[in-house]
């Protein structure tokens, strides 16, 4: 093993095999290819619906059929397109500040009740 000067900017690169006669270090590397960028890879969608290839039989609006996901060509335009039903909202958890402030007001909403009853009461108004 033996180290040797890079050939463009003289830095000192070691660890190289001891046929090695010219070297060049990362940096200058770098400095002439770039450096790399990451493609990240976008999301196009297919106007099919989640999980469709999960399905035994799939027809697209085009009439293309699809058995789990592989596509029949024999079979292109003999179906009706699958109907998709549509996504059930979730609905959100309530914060337990919520959940007293709900309380609260079936609480005074009871209370306002109890209050209108004895009124009627003292007014000789019954339920009629």
């Amino acid at each position: 093993m033996k180290a040797l000067e890079c050939s463009k900017c003289g830095r000192v690169v070691d660890n190289l095999d001891n046929s090695t006669i010219k070297v060049t270090c990362s940096y200058c590397v770098l400095s002439i290819v770039g450096m790399p960028t990451e493609t990240k890879q976008t999301y196009r969608p297919t106007g099919r619906p989640s999980g469709w290839h999960f399905m035994n039989e799939f027809v697209d609006k085009d009439g293309n059929v699809f058995h789990k996901g592989v596509e029949q060509p024999k079979l292109k335009g003999t179906l009706p397109p699958t109907k998709i039903k549509p996504i059930k909202k979730k609905t959100k958890r309530r914060t337990q500040q919520q959940i007293l402030l709900d309380r609260n007001k079936e609480k005074k909403a009871a209370l306002k009740k109890a209050a209108k009853k004895q009124q009627d009461f003292l007014n000789h108004k019954f339920g009629d």
